[in-house]
């Protein structure tokens, strides 16, 4: 398994993009860097497959015989991210059709439809020829199966598949027509033929249909990816198989359902913010990969504790942060300390895209280990700290030390994007954005956790616009607080069943009676509208009216048609307290709240000592501690700490001096 032994640095090589000559100087600069690992053959294919059924491996025969003598693993990857010319040729009707009805042409990646049965043969004979004649070479440490699964289509290759699933989801059309309410614009279906994809439409798509539609692309891309698996499984089970999982939300992948499907769960992260914002970013990101592995972990009932919430980080670009219309170069330091950060969430390691800078082709210009200017610059001389750095760390691991947990469910994302909604700011991972990094900055770890995962543990539990809630969720929330949990709900929580469909009776539906609350109406705000509340600050995106139904008053509006009427509430039920947000308060009113929840749970900060700017995280093994601390500003900065501090092999008897952007990694005396 990658996660035995040290932590795994490297990234995507790419030698088909270079004379066979570079090859040597790649490995020796590799091992100069203390590279262990490195994905080959991405996007290969039209190398590795010419022609239909013809093969060419003799160039990835010599690549690999050569990193495994100079000690280099290898994730061998299955190309079929991006088929070559000739299959787009022999097969058009593979090609993907946007909802407006275009079919795409080749000329990039990801050009093809996975339910198109000629794309599917196709990637599983070349994932065969792979794995006949690579299964047992010595450099394979495990299988890449893809790249980033997340393309969507609308051909009838999808349609037809579409239908499939919705028979098997739903299993007749009654059920169906009661889960979309085609009674509502006269949609009834009464034959299967009648249904499609949700394509563009004359103005509203059915709710019901697109939720559905998100799911069944989750489903069809995640059987793309265990045909292959079975298939690489079988030609060697020895070797662990995985896909690498790309954020965003244009992505229609259930990532913690796909991860009881990984062998490790794999991600993906290019932060978008270039201030503060990006490590913010960092540490939501690893929140989430290591509750995605913690979901598998439970559904795998022999996972050994010290591997339950390992993954790892396979992809993130080193020197540039990759912002709307330009690259942002990142400031020296900055890479090592976004590496570190998602280790001590418990990534075991750090990968890259990519070793080698090319120079031609559609990413020229994407950050890599070895970038344009060669080996003398900046960038590969921060390549080899951080490998040292790593290097010292191969003691660390188990899970991170946190009481305070975030509801996250892909379809209230999905959910939350109809264009029929009162509002088009209310977002599931934007409410679970605001809230976390609130907590960040305060100090605070956070887990995050699927409906219906154990909360055992957990103090605080947190519902970003947690839309759908169904009623085994309502009841798993309900016992949570009953057993003495807290709870904080924001606004746009259990407004709508699985289904999409309204609960009747007020707001916020599911969850009414355990909030003591009910909302009789919606305001939506305008982007830059605001209400006032009693304590001076504001709230934005959204508010309502809302009445009592046992919950006290906690923070009231000022002014206008809500004047006095409660805009955050607390109830007490049972051994527990829910707290009910309303509207999104500014970042001091918001960070004040979550304060006052968090002290009424128990909560305290991961290192109280550690100042403004200073990232505090703590991991946990047995009887051994390891705390990670990153200095994120621009000044020195003291934190009170005992330990032994590895990256420098020093002992800290009271506090460790961080330097400006520093890091320190202590392991902690015990007593």
């Amino acid at each position: 398994m990658w996660t035995d032994g040290p932590l795994c640095y490297g990234g995507d090589y790419n030698p088909e993009q270079w004379p066979a000559q570079v090859w040597s100087e790649d490995v020796e600069l590799m091992r100069q860097a203390g590279v262990n690992l490195v994905t080959v053959g991405v996007f290969a294919w039209s190398r590795l497959e010419p022609a239909p059924g013809r093969y060419t491996f003799d160039w990835l025969d010599r690549v690999l015989d050569l990193l495994h003598t100079s000690g280099i693993r290898v994730a061998l990857a299955t190309p079929t991210a991006s088929p070559p010319p000739w299959f787009s040729l022999a097969h058009p009707g593979a090609l993907p059709v946007t909802a407006d009805g275009i079919r795409l042409h080749h000329g990039s990646r990801d050009t093809y439809c996975a339910a198109a049965p000629a794309y599917r043969a196709a990637a599983l004979r070349i994932a065969a020829a792979l794995a006949d004649r690579y299964a047992h070479h010595p450099a394979l440490a495990g299988w890449h199966v893809h790249n980033e699964y997340g393309t969507t289509c609308h051909c009838e290759h999808a349609a037809q598949a579409f239908r499939r699933w919705l028979a098997d989801r739903h299993g007749d059309l009654r059920t169906l027509n009661d889960a979309w309410t085609t009674s509502f614009w006269s949609q009834h279906y009464s034959d299967w033929a009648q249904i499609s994809t949700p394509r563009t439409t004359q103005y509203l798509p059915n709710p019901g249909q697109l939720l559905d539609f998100r799911r069944f692309w989750s489903d069809t891309l995640l059987a793309a990816y265990t045909e292959q698996r079975d298939l690489l499984r079988a030609a060697n089970p020895a070797l662990p198989v995985t896909t690498n999982y790309v954020l965003g939300d244009w992505v229609p992948v259930d990532h913690a359902r796909w991860s009881t499907e990984v062998d490790l769960v794999a991600v993906d992260h290019y932060p978008s913010a270039v201030d503060g914002g990006a490590e913010e970013q960092t540490a939501l990101a690893a929140d989430l990969a290591r509750g995605w592995a913690r979901h598998a972990a439970a559904q795998r009932p022999h996972t050994p504790s010290s591997a339950a919430s390992t993954w790892l980080l396979m992809e993130s670009a080193p020197n540039q942060i990759h912002t709307a219309g330009r690259m942002h170069t990142k400031e020296p330091g900055r890479m090592l300390r976004h590496s570190l950060a998602h280790v001590a969430r418990g990534s075991h390691g750090a990968l890259f895209f990519q070793w080698r800078a090319p120079v031609g082709g559609a990413e020229r210009f994407h950050s890599a280990l070895v970038p344009h200017a060669g080996p003398g610059s900046r960038v590969f001389r921060e390549t080899v700290a951080l490998g040292a750095a790593l290097r010292r760390l191969t003691e660390v691991r188990g899970d991170v030390e946190a009481s305070v947990a975030f509801v996250v469910d892909a379809a209230s994302a999905w959910a939350l994007r109809h264009p029929g909604l009162p509002s088009t700011l209310p977002d599931h991972h934007d409410e679970l954005a605001a809230a976390h990094r609130l907590l960040w900055r305060a100090g605070h770890a956070c887990d995050t956790v699927t409906p219906g995962d154990p909360l055992d543990g957990y103090r605080l539990l947190i519902l970003p616009a947690l839309y759908l809630i169904d009623d085994a969720t309502a009841r798993w929330l309900g016992d949570h607080v009953h057993a003495g949990g807290h709870l904080l709900a924001t606004y746009l929580s259990g407004v709508a069943d699985e289904h999409a469909r309204v609960r009747l009776g007020g707001y916020p539906g599911a969850l009414r009676d355990l909030l003591g609350v009910h909302a009789e109406e919606f305001h939506p705000l305008a982007v830059d509208d605001h209400v006032r509340l009693d304590d001076g600050g504001t709230g934005r995106i959204w508010a309502e009216t809302l009445r009592l139904s046992g919950a006290e008053t906690i923070l009231s509006y000022v002014g206008g048609v809500l004047d006095a009427m409660p805009a955050v509430t607390r109830h007490r039920v049972g051994d527990g307290t829910a707290w009910y947000l309303s509207t999104r308060p500014d970042d001091t009113t918001y960070r004040r709240l979550l304060d006052a929840a968090a002290r009424a749970a128990g909560v305290t900060p991961v290192c109280p000592g550690a100042p403004e700017g200073v990232e505090a995280v703590r991991r946990r093994h047995a009887d051994t501690s390891w705390l990670f601390l990153l200095n994120h500003t621009d000044g020195e900065q003291r934190v009170p700490a005992r330990g032994w501090e590895l990256l420098r092999a020093t002992p800290v008897e009271d506090a460790v001096a961080l330097p400006p952007g520093g890091v320190a990694v202590l392991r902690e005396h015990q007593g």
